[in-house]
């Protein structure tokens, strides 16, 4: 591993959203300063190049820079009683599966499943909302009335809101409903359904009650997946990183803190 001024790729994205540097992949002026500061407070010479040995400090027994953490090496027993035993039990498969391959990942990935299913108990999307909250919740689609025909019946609500997307067809379709969000973070539309169906070998097209009752952890790490998420959870354990990768489940940054405080609680006992 060498990296210094002129490098890019993502090895450099790593690099700065572990160091708190917007991760543009271009090891410019900028990452060159907060690497030689890093360097001076942990014992290294000052000289802007990243070696072997700093990327070893960076990322300590975390599988980056070659070699990945085996399923079965996740201390996953500490985390009894904050995680439910069954999501537990699951987790050796889903890493292995979805290739969660370091105590970074693992603990990013926990953090915004146990926000998004508030502590892994919501596995479906409540769509029982009030005729003022449905207008915050989908601006510009309950306007001039309708709010208050569509509040309180989740059926309409989900197949007028998700109607012509995600693959889902009109509102007379229902499929907004039919594929409305499931699973610890929300597998949504029928687009997304079909593609996940394909990917974990089971239709969940064609039955999609099986995302909550059977694939809610697997969706989760799909999810994850298809948008690229596990490149930046590699980038560490700073909020900068927990902040990125909130962003990529939540663009509002809903529940920032709670997401913060359930990272640091699952990585302090994994790590």
């Amino acid at each position: 591993m060498l990296l210094q001024q002129g490098s890019t790729g993502n090895e450099v994205k790593k690099l700065q959203a572990r160091l708190g540097v917007n991760n543009t992949g271009t090891f410019g002026p900028i990452t060159d300063g907060k690497v030689k500061e890093w360097q001076s407070q942990n014992g290294l010479t000052a000289n802007g190049i990243v070696d072997d040995l700093m990327w070893a400090k960076l990322f300590p027994m975390h599988g980056l820079n070659g070699g990945s953490i085996s399923p079965a090496e996740f201390k996953l027993e500490k985390l009894r009683g904050l995680i439910p035993d069954g999501v537990i039990n699951q987790l050796p498969d889903t890493a292995a599966r979805f290739n969660i391959s370091n105590v970074y990942r693992l603990a990013h990935f926990l953090a915004q499943c146990g926000h998004e299913s508030g502590g892994f108990k919501v596995v479906e999307e409540n769509l029982s909302y009030s005729a003022d909250r449905l207008r915050v919740v989908f601006p510009g689609i309950f306007e001039g009335g309708l709010a208050e025909i569509y509040a309180r019946n989740p059926q309409k609500t989900a197949s007028r809101a998700y109607a012509n997307k995600i693959g889902n067809g009109d509102e007379a379709s229902g499929d907004g409903y039919t594929f409305r969000g499931r699973g610890y973070i929300q597998l949504t539309g029928r687009g997304n359904y079909k593609k996940f169906a394909g990917y974990i070998g089971e239709d969940t097209e064609l039955n999609p009650g099986l995302v909550a009752t059977k694939y809610p952890l697997a969706s989760a790490a799909f999810f994850f997946g298809s948008r690229n998420i596990w490149d930046i959870c590699d980038g560490g354990d700073s909020q900068a990183v927990i902040v990125q990768v909130t962003k990529k489940v939540n663009a509002k940054l809903l529940g920032l803190q709670d997401r913060v405080n359930h990272f640091n609680q699952y990585y302090n006992l994994l790590k």
